[in-house]
């Protein structure tokens, strides 16, 4: 995973991976998040993806426009 150059626990990201369709986030409480196309949908990934790899305002967008809408979730092993 590439660290997120905004993380920190003000941000609670701490790390994300690109998939053509997908990202996987990292959060600071040990979880990591998929959001894919199907779910919470294609635009709302690829402006994901533009924020983590900008390094800020990832964490807001998913608080705002994202919430639980996610297509699955793991603890990081």
């Amino acid at each position: 995973m590439t660290p997120y150059r905004g993380h920190g626990k003000r941000h609670g990201v701490l790390a994300y991976e690109i998939q053509q369709d997908a990202i996987d986030i990292e959060f600071t409480s040990g979880w990591i998040y998929r959001f894919s196309y199907e779910k919470p949908g294609a635009l709302r990934v690829e402006r994901m993806k533009e924020l983590a790899e900008a390094g800020h305002g990832l964490s807001m967008f998913i608080s705002k426009h994202v919430k639980n809408r996610f297509a699955s979730r793991r603890r990081k092993d």
